[in-house]
């Protein structure tokens, strides 16, 4: 049996580096870096420089841009679990005074609060934070341009708005809190908020010619929380596989599942992708990737993983533009997953403990009218129930304390599954909001809402 964090097979990692190779030609970078990630163990890295003989590895920092947003969102999201704060919660009542005090937390986490994609001139991203020393500043006198939880509209100020609400809170600098609540717990020692040695200088690359201009690295003050960070392809892959399985030292795994659920409706045609809370959600080739991108001038970079693969891919270059490294890193996922599937774990019975025979007994085919279903039980008590036909609605349920069951996908979601007993303690039927599931199609003896016809099924008369 071979080890999950065994190296690579040679042709999955001469793929990766041909992928890699080819991106920095045709992106036309000065350097580029990326590593893979397969069940929370670095894989494989490579890198490609245009300086003969020296090419950056994975402690090399480069600027992450809007990648910086997760982090923020992270901490917001700790904020939420500790009861200091509620999704819903308009942001006057953390942040008074902003004049877009009415948008909510849920609304800046996932760009629906109507907010304009960025600050009024000059350029925020080429000029020092110091033109911008309050969040007036940053909003402009006409912060929105959409009605607030109608659409997704990217906004940089909904996340400065976010990291000052962060800092209201906590009392402390955005800086602060992120170092000592994400940064030291998850080992992430080389992600800083200004460069620290090694790291890659910023250049924009000509359209038409092969020559270079560097580009200005600005101190982005109070617009830092959404893309200040500067980061190495190993802490990125750390950060992968915290945002994959949760870490109770940072932020529990149902909180980290709840960033990766789209957060409003995406632009009318574009079925591409949707946004959670301070994560990106895209689908390639029927897969799911979740994460996010980033850019600012002299870099790009990009943070995707797979969670059903368990695979991971960062990409880090130091171009302006030319380079789709989001494409780049979500096609590394891509290769690893199709030349080496993921193995599965062996199946093994449930725990003793939750073999509870009441449940057994409730498994198998029930009927909702005449539609076909079957019911299963899971770990922890847990139910699944699947259409036995190619179409019709199923789902998995969480069991509760109170011997009821929650939908926890789908059309269900949120919906509760019980069990309705007769008089004499037997089970009638499956109640799931008000759907009645019995043992036979339309069974004559449950308590089928409208009731059953007295003759019972039968052919065509004469």
């Amino acid at each position: 049996m071979t080890s999950p964090s065994e190296e690579l097979l040679p042709s999955t990692r001469r793929a990766l580096l041909h992928r890699t190779a080819t991106a920095q030609v045709e992106g036309r970078t000065p350097s580029l870096v990326a590593a893979v990630q397969r069940q929370g163990q670095p894989v494989w890295s490579g890198a490609r420089s245009c300086v003969e003989g020296h090419a950056p590895d994975t402690d090399t920092q480069f600027r992450i841009g809007s990648i910086t947003k997760t982090f923020t969102a992270v901490l917001v999201l700790r904020l939420r679990d500790e009861g200091l704060i509620h999704l819903d919660d308009q942001l006057e009542k953390h942040l008074p005074g902003t004049g877009v005090g009415s948008a909510t937390v849920f609304q800046l986490l996932g760009h629906s609060a109507g907010l304009g994609a960025e600050t009024p001139a000059p350029w925020w991203e080429r000029t020092p934070g110091t033109k911008r020393p309050e969040l007036a500043d940053v909003l402009g006198e006409q912060p929105h341009m959409h009605q607030a939880g109608h659409r997704h509209h990217y906004s940089n100020p909904g996340y400065t708005l976010l990291g000052s609400l962060i800092e209201a809170v906590r009392g402390a600098s955005w800086e602060e809190v992120l170092r000592r609540e994400i940064l030291e717990p998850l080992g992430m020692h080389r992600t800083t908020v200004r460069p620290e040695a090694p790291h890659a200088g910023g250049w924009a690359v000509h359209p038409w010619a092969d020559v270079m201009l560097p580009e200005p690295a600005e101190d982005l003050g109070l617009m830092a929380p959404a893309g200040q960070l500067w980061s190495t392809a190993a802490d990125l892959l750390r950060f992968s596989a915290f945002l994959a399985e949760g870490d109770e030292r940072v932020l529990r795994a149902a909180s980290v599942r709840e960033m990766r659920e789209p957060a409003a409706p995406s632009e009318s045609g574009d079925w591409y992708g949707n946004y959670g809370l301070g994560l990106q959600v895209i689908r390639q080739d029927e897969r799911t990737l979740v994460g996010h991108t980033g850019s600012l001038p002299g870099f790009l970079a990009a943070l995707w993983f797979s969670v059903e693969d368990d695979v991971a891919a960062v990409v880090l270059t130091n171009t302006t533009a030319g380079l789709l490294a989001g494409v780049v890193a979500a096609d590394l996922v891509q290769i690893v997953a199709e030349a080496e599937p993921r193995i599965p774990e062996p199946w093994r019975p449930l725990p003793e403990a939750e073999a509870d025979a009441e449940l057994v007994a409730l498994t198998g085919p029930w009927y909702w009218g005449t539609h076909a279903f079957a019911l299963r039980l899971v770990a922890e008590r847990g139910l699944e129930l699947q259409p036995l036909r190619t179409s019709g609605r199923g789902a998995a349920f969480r069991a509760e304390p109170d011997g009821t069951w929650t939908g926890l996908s789908g059309y269900y979601a949120g919906e509760t599954l019980r069990i309705v007993r007769a008089e004499d303690g037997t089970v009638d039927h499956l109640d799931l909001g008000s759907f009645v599931f019995t043992r036979e199609p339309y069974d004559a003896g449950a308590a089928v809402p409208g009731g059953v016809d007295e003759g019972g099924w039968r052919g065509l008369g004469s």
